[in-house]
């Protein structure tokens, strides 16, 4: 996946473990580490803004992008426009 999770890299800045950020994020403990591995597909806007204000850092900051080495091939033959 070309997006990388760097909420580990903001622990360590803000010398915070996951638990405490768990427990004022207000999500579980296993949540907040599936989304450290970046095993989930998704976050909500909400959790992604309580983060932020917890460690008071920017989405750019935990979220970043970075291209995939072998981009997947272009998909063909739908008309959806997309």
């Amino acid at each position: 996946m070309a997006i990388i999770i760097n909420v580990d890299v903001m622990l360590a800045r803000r010398k915070m473990s996951v638990t405490k950020l768990a427990e004022e994020v207000g999500i579980s403990l296993t949540n907040l580490s599936l989304l450290k591995t970046g095993k989930v597909k998704g976050i909500r806007f909400a959790t992604l803004n309580q983060i932020c204000t917890v460690l008071n850092c920017q989405p750019g900051d935990i979220l970043e992008y970075r291209p995939d080495e072998h981009p997947p091939e272009p998909r063909t033959g739908g008309d959806d426009g997309f």
